[in-house]
């Protein structure tokens, strides 16, 4: 951080603030809303280039639209990335789009590694054009600062595609995850949806109540892995909390096999493992 000598950030929720001294950021799809909702309450004019979304949207989110991608670099003094790669945005961000951005801008880029030109960025950051960038993702990946062309460049902030972990996100990745799965195997699963694997097969009226008792795994049958609390358990009748009341109870969840003694699970980093005695019941674990 000591870097960006222009613009701070909160480090950690409830420890405290610095001040945001630049006044423009700049695709608006669900990240980059949830990040220009943000930007907007540190005082930040934000403003943003999506050819794909409808009109309308600025207005009621309270953003500023631009037609073209020229006209955000022009007038944001920090830009950032929130889009998918594909054949047309390869190097969005090369030599040619880093002279039409503001003098001293900032870069930052958690979307996918080959929007950036790192080759042109590494000159920029080099020259001052641009006053500093803070990079999540690469274009070669596992990244290393001994390699490639950034290794020399100053003013740079690199994560190896992290950014996102907290303690509070991997708990609700892990809860999104349950709620998806029930989704699926309740045949609540959304229209929308595309490259749905096996989507006739799970909304099927009939698929659980004929399955077959001897494809069911194990850990339906009593036997299953202790999981952290709030994200999935095991119900006293040996169905995962998560699917109780879901499968029919015609279906049988005895197949004769023994039970599966498993090991014990590594806690996620940052996680707190209480010893057995002091855990909650895992029917309650949901």
């Amino acid at each position: 951080l000591e870097k960006f000598k222009a613009l701070r950030i909160i480090v950690r929720i409830g420890s405290g603030f610095d001040n945001i001294d630049i006044k423009s950021a700049g695709d608006l799809g669900r990240v980059g809303q949830a990040v220009a909702l943000r930007a907007k309450a540190f005082g930040f004019n934000v403003l943003f280039y999506d050819p794909y979304l409808s009109d309308g949207v600025e207005r009621a989110l309270g953003l500023q639209r631009v037609s073209t991608l020229q006209d955000l670099l022009f007038h944001s003094d920090c830009v950032t990335l929130h889009c998918g790669l594909n054949e047309h945005n390869h190097h969005l961000i090369n030599d040619f789009t880093v002279k039409q951005m503001r003098q001293g801008a900032f870069l930052v880029n958690t979307a996918r590694g080959g929007l950036v030109d790192e080759k042109a960025l590494a000159q920029a950051l080099k020259e001052g054009r641009i006053r500093g960038a803070a990079l999540d993702v690469h274009e070669s990946e596992p990244f290393s600062f001994s390699q490639g062309p950034l290794k020399d460049a100053p003013n740079l902030i690199c994560t190896p595609h992290a950014a996102w972990y907290s303690e509070q996100a991997s708990i609700e990745m892990r809860e999104e995850a349950a709620r998806e799965i029930r989704r699926a195997i309740t045949g609540r699963i959304p229209d929308s949806l595309k490259n749905c694997v096996n989507k006739d097969h799970l909304t099927a009226a009939t698929h659980w109540a004929s399955m077959d008792p001897a494809v069911v795994h194990p850990e339906l049958n009593g036997a299953a892995y202790r999981y952290p609390p709030g994200v999935v358990g095991v119900a006293p009748t040996g169905i995962p909390a998560a699917v109780e009341g879901i499968v029919p109870s015609a279906m049988s969840l005895s197949h004769g096999l023994p039970p599966v003694a498993h090991p014990p699970h590594a806690p996620s980093p940052g996680q707190t493992v209480k010893p057995e005695a002091d855990r909650d019941h895992a029917s309650d674990q949901l």
